[in-house]
């Protein structure tokens, strides 16, 4: 775990990013970006070939994004500013490739198209109460586990209606939705491991494939299969070392 004096945006050119941070994970396909504030005890965790950039925002500029969590989806316009802040000669002193005025203009445009972009459904809180608690640990041990919040609560202790309230005033979703988004999470990870769609509906709790594709587009807007295809397609850019950092 780690923190920054600045808050840190996060987007993977390739690949699947998860940011873990104590309010919970963001996970980040290819064409989104996450969005940590400064000060958020943090980590990430890349799975699959990974091409993982980093830009850092300036205070003037990180008051005009939330000052939580987020992730965004990436504009073109997004994308090409963060391919260009990360590309390899911005880490030459002797020769940059832009000027720090031309830098701080680009930024500007980044956060501008941040602001416009629409927020992801993609940031799964962590619960605080212990109840809740012991239910996440075994539903990530266990995606595909079907078991009912009633019978999940006879194992912990805890009955539908308190845990129905926990969730939807701690966490602000209730226990389906959340359980949605938590397999979600697994379906990318494993996606991006290289597993196919049947597959990965199966490990993640889904009896057939065609409601696993139907909940996966509407939380991310596109198939799994043409997710998958994507990912595949979105590394244009010149290949750079694992992390890249830019500060603004």
């Amino acid at each position: 775990m780690q923190s920054h004096a600045r808050g840190h945006l996060v987007y993977a050119a390739n690949g699947v990013l998860a940011v873990h941070t104590e309010r919970g994970t963001s996970i980040v396909p290819a064409n989104r970006v996450a969005w940590t504030p400064a000060g958020f005890a943090h980590h990430h965790r890349a799975h699959g070939d990974t091409d993982m950039r980093i830009v850092f925002l300036a205070p003037s500029l990180a008051r005009l994004v939330p000052g939580r969590p987020a992730v965004f989806l990436t504009s073109a316009l997004a994308r090409e500013v963060l391919l260009v802040l990360t590309g390899p000669r911005n880490h030459d002193p002797a020769a940059p490739d832009h000027s720090r005025s031309a830098r701080s203009r680009l930024l500007r445009v980044l956060v501008d198209e941040l602001r416009e972009a629409p927020e992801q459904p993609l940031h799964l809180p962590e619960p605080r109460d212990d109840r809740l608690r012991a239910i996440a640990r075994m539903l990530h041990a266990a995606p595909a586990e079907n078991a009912t919040l009633a019978e999940l609560g006879k194992t912990i202790g805890a009955g539908t209606r308190t845990l129905s309230r926990l969730f939807r005033n701690e966490l602000g979703m209730t226990f389906y939705e959340w359980r949605t988004q938590l397999r979600i999470h697994h379906a990318l990870v494993l996606l991006a491991d290289g597993h196919d769609t049947t597959q990965t509906a199966h490990a993640c709790g889904w009896s057939n494939p065609s409601s696993f594709i139907a909940a996966f587009t509407d939380i991310i807007g596109t198939t799994p299969g043409r997710y998958r295809t994507s990912r595949r397609t979105t590394a244009h850019a010149p290949q750079l070392p694992p992390v890249v950092e830019s500060s603004g």
